[in-house]
């Protein structure tokens, strides 16, 4: 049989490492030209896929795709599309499998987290109900660290890094000035649903009355009273108090904080930032001078200190997708699994995308402690060996030297006019 083209896009919130993991798909497919021909990627996700706007890795030089490795964000771009269902929306799918014919695509690896796992699992669908032979192999990636089966989630490690040497050097700061400035500072983190993010800047604390004082998880129902409470209590002991809280704080009742009332692509609330929220709580309440930042694309964009066992994962990830592919594997995603804690081992597995797709992965209660406003010794366990390790991108003039690939357009080969 004949090597026939691959098709490779990055989906959703980008991340420090997910061009480690375009990095592993290009090198692993060049290696085998014997199954897989060229490799493309879709121009800003499955939208480059259905709109025919392809980039030709091909005119890439080794050298650039190996810089990939410590490059943040998406190279070839990515996008917030989620498709219909078949029935609901054909022409998506039929437009899909024009594309894959007319550039001879036999082969769709889509790097994301949970709803772009739901396109994967569609995607490898249609070509056995439309008639045309494609493998789709999803390949996992979320800061949020909430897709199911894998231990970790390529992009989390990364993150979880940024967020815990951030809290840890604010707190610095912030317990210098406290005798006479602020006294509060409060620092919002990603996660909708999934409080991993925010567990992790658990890790800043070394000794008793290390900050973060209080971690504020979206699988914990916020009460106002007991936690004007602990920060009072935190200000009284140690003269200051951080708190980290997750976007995704919520009430009791499903509320959350920041709900601005606005819905993004995929349907989800749009969050309006809870820090300047709690801060207003504090000030109330208090009195105390406050503090407060967003970490926002900061935490995902941090290359320049990502976790050295992220980067490897991420990598290998990539690589894992071709391999899969190579064995005659559809509709599956690699998965990290971890072997031990101490010393820290883990391989690679898979699971059936099905098991995946829409599927989200909370903060186990042991993970948190009794009291709701910390990380157990479980979770620490948990946690630290995936910021291990550091993997500098090299440094040109004292900034990080980044590449920028050419991404080449492939000729259209297609009838124009589909949108989305």
């Amino acid at each position: 049989m004949s090597a026939r083209n691959v098709l490779y896009a990055q989906s959703g919130g980008v991340t420090a490492v997910i061009n480690a993991t375009a990095a592993g798909v290009i090198e692993t497919a060049r290696r085998h030209p014997e199954v897989f021909g060229k490799v493309y990627a879709g121009r800003d996700g499955i939208i480059g896929a259905l709109t025919e706007d392809l980039i030709d890795t091909s005119q890439e030089p080794e050298e650039a795709i190996a810089s990939l490795r410590h490059t943040p964000s998406g190279a070839f771009g990515s996008c917030r599309h989620k498709l219909k269902g078949l029935e609901e929306a054909p022409a998506e799918y039929e437009r899909l499998i024009d594309v894959f014919r007319a550039h001879d695509i036999g082969y769709f690896f889509y790097n994301g987290g949970g709803d772009s796992q739901d396109t994967s699992h569609k995607v490898s669908q249609i070509g056995e109900r439309m008639g045309f032979p494609i493998t789709c192999i999803g390949i996992p990636k979320t800061v949020d660290n909430d897709l199911p089966v894998t231990d970790n989630c390529p992009g989390f490690g990364s993150v979880a890094k940024y967020v815990a040497v951030s809290v840890r050097e604010a707190a610095f700061d912030v317990r210098s000035m406290a005798r006479s400035s602020t006294k509060v500072f409060i620092l919002e983190v990603m996660g909708r649903h999934a409080g991993w993010i925010a567990a992790a800047g658990g890790l800043a604390a070394e000794f008793e009355g290390d900050a973060p004082h209080i971690i504020i998880f979206p699988e914990v129902a916020f009460d106002d009273e007991r936690f004007l409470d602990r920060v009072r209590e935190c200000v009284d002991a140690q003269g200051y108090c951080v708190v980290v809280v997750s976007e995704g704080a919520r009430y009791s009742d499903g509320r959350f904080l920041s709900d601005s009332g606005t819905r993004d692509a995929f349907g989800h609330a749009q969050l309006g930032g809870v820090a300047p929220v709690v801060a207003a709580m504090i000030r109330a309440r208090h009195g105390y001078k406050f503090h407060w930042a967003v970490a926002d694309y900061l935490q995902r964009a941090a290359r320049h200190i990502a976790s050295g066992t992220d980067v490897e994962q991420a990598y290998a990830m990539g690589r894992a997708a071709v391999e899969l592919a190579r064995a005659g594997k559809n509709a599956v995603m690699p998965v990290i699994v971890r072997v031990s804690d101490e010393p820290y081992a883990w391989e690679v597995g898979e699971v059936p995308l099905a098991e995946v797709a829409n599927v989200e992965k909370k903060v186990p209660r042991a993970y948190i402690t009794e009291d709701g406003f910390g990380i157990t010794e479980a979770c620490r366990r948990y946690l630290r060996p995936l910021i291990a390790g550091e993997d500098f991108p090299p440094f040109e003039g004292g900034l990080p030297a980044y590449v920028r690939l050419k991404n080449a357009p492939v000729p259209k080969k297609v009838a124009a006019g589909f949108d989305i």
